[in-house]
């Protein structure tokens, strides 16, 4: 595991950023593990102010995101899969019809969990983009989910609702279930990268990275991994 300590979120979201931009370049066809939430906002900028300056194609690149809202349809606002098509696919020149999230408002919660599996099957991620929550959660993976778990519905614990009360008008809004990749899809991937900013991550980015291994902190199965790097702001950073 590597760790870097930027002096600031812009900082931080251009490490990212020049990670991402050569994997594209080398590999035109990779397939990109994708996160929501505002962690990533600066670097999905960045993706499409190069492409629109310098013409970096993401034609042929595949897209797999992390998790969806349970309820919600992919034209509502706090959706992800709106999110993904406002904060970057709209700025890219990439097919839709290549981008991938599960549907939060699938029939059938147990059909659309097994084909997202089928899916990442045949679209290993080249790298995973990850954030990380106040409780150590990655993706919607919550404390106490076992490290061998694929894409399933999960029940958000109070204080990832809490968290992402601020996307919503008020907290009675936010849905209290998702669907999520599990840890095994995540540790599939043959890079990650967790971005990380804020004091209020700090004791998550101690606990993910330097605390013992376990199903209490969802992101310390991360040490496990051959190439994961941390890209952390002085302030997530501090408690290292």
């Amino acid at each position: 595991m590597r760790v870097f300590i930027t002096k600031d979120y812009e900082e931080m979201s251009e490490r990212a950023f020049e990670i991402v931009k050569e994997l594209v370049v080398e590999n035109p066809y990779a397939v990109l593990g994708l996160a929501t939430g505002t962690t990533p906002l600066g670097l999905y900028g960045r993706m499409k102010a190069d492409h629109k300056k310098n013409g970096t194609s993401y034609r042929h690149v595949r897209t797999v995101n992390l998790d969806e809202y349970m309820g919600l349809p992919a034209v509502h606002e706090q959706s992800y899969a709106y999110f993904m098509k406002k904060n970057l696919f709209d700025g890219l020149d990439i097919d839709l019809n290549n981008t991938h999230i599960e549907n939060g408002m699938a029939p059938s919660a147990e059909e659309e969990c097994e084909n997202y599996n089928r899916l990442l099957k045949m679209l290993r991620q080249d790298i995973q983009i990850l954030g990380i929550g106040s409780n150590g959660h990655i993706a919607f993976n919550e404390p106490g989910t076992p490290f061998n778990s694929q894409t399933h519905v999960v029940e958000l614990a109070e204080s990832t609702i809490k968290d992402n009360a601020r996307l919503f008008k008020d907290v009675s809004e936010v849905p209290r279930k998702a669907f999520t990749m599990g840890l095994k899809n995540i540790m599939d991937a043959k890079k990650i990268v967790v971005l990380a900013n804020g004091a209020n991550k700090a004791k998550a980015v101690k606990e993910a990275i330097q605390g013992n291994m376990s199903e209490n902190v969802p992101a310390s199965i991360l040490q496990s991994h051959e190439d994961c790097t941390f890209i952390c702001d002085e302030q997530a950073a501090a408690l290292l």
